[in-house]
């Protein structure tokens, strides 16, 4: 029992870090600037199938997903941009009106994935994936271990980013009050491209470590949809710290719920906590980061 447990418990960390660079994208884009970009997930299963490409040609997967991250900066920022001139600059922006422009945005780049890579499962390739790290009676895959610190590095980069440079204190200054920014000589829309930018940036590198963790197909952003928008509002709207111990937790819950009650009950688990915490704390465990 203690050994099922543990293993378990390390298990559902270490996913943790995966769920966690899964989110971190909206984070930013739904914690902070309280767009719904629903597309994310999707975005995450493109950067998955650009690793698989340059994996092909023998490029490792977690520096494939840095190679292609500028290009997906430059990919969100173009999102933003479009975004904008269909609602922003005209004031007719609303919630329905935004899920509405990314599900469509989702849907078309989903199509096109079908049509590009047919429905077929695709993996990668490296040295570590299919080894493991044991420890004890505990044994941590490595396919596992190299997405956690994946996530981890990426969320401490993108919080002292957010908090300790300019650009990153603009970003969270157009969440708090778009008006103040503009009193300063800073423009919210350039703000908010370049918060759009990093989003999607995490996405490559989300990709990267998704298609490490398991073989991905177009629809497999689906899958991810309800876990991340549970970790952000978990963790607490904008909080970066907090989408790190909210994907952990629901990492670890998922896992036990794996292993004592059945696979098919583990994806429950992050609607559930979307709904317990809208209940007991709309607020999140951090608090709403601001």
């Amino acid at each position: 029992m203690f050994e099922l447990v543990s293993n378990a418990i390390v298990s559902g960390v270490l996913l943790g870090g995966l769920y966690a660079v899964a989110s971190l994208g909206l984070t930013i884009t739904f914690g902070l600037l309280e767009i719904p970009n629903v597309a994310h997930p999707t975005f995450i299963v493109l950067g998955a199938y650009c690793v698989e490409f340059a994996n092909s040609l023998g490029v490792d997967p977690v520096v494939a997903g840095i190679l292609f991250a500028p290009l997906f900066y430059a990919g969100g920022v173009a999102l933003y941009h479009a975004y904008f001139l269909s609602f922003e600059r005209t004031g007719r922006v609303n919630t329905l009106q935004s899920f509405t422009f990314f599900f469509g945005v989702a849907l078309v780049l989903q199509v096109s994935m079908i049509l590009a890579f047919g429905v077929d499962l695709t993996s990668v390739s490296a040295p570590y994936i299919g080894k493991s790290l044991t420890v004890g009676e505990i044994t941590m895959p490595f396919r596992l271990i190299v997405p956690f610190a994946l996530g981890l590095a990426t969320g401490l980069i993108m919080w002292l980013f957010l908090s300790k440079t300019r650009t990153g204190l603009a970003i969270r200054a157009v969440a708090h009050d778009a008006d103040a920014l503009r009193i300063v000589g800073l423009s919210p829309a350039q703000a908010k491209r370049r918060a759009f930018g990093l989003a999607m940036l995490t996405a490559a590198l989300a990709g990267s470590a998704l298609i490490v963790v398991t073989p991905v197909d177009p629809s497999t952003g689906v899958q991810y949809i309800g876990r991340t928008f549970a970790v952000v509002v978990l963790a607490g709207m904008g909080s970066m710290p907090g989408t790190i111990v909210a994907a952990v937790a629901i990492g670890v819950v998922e896992k036990l719920v794996e292993a004592f009650i059945g696979a098919t009950w583990a994806p429950g688990v992050a609607f559930a906590a979307l709904l317990g915490t809208l209940a007991v704390r709309p607020s999140g465990i951090f608090g709403i980061a601001r």
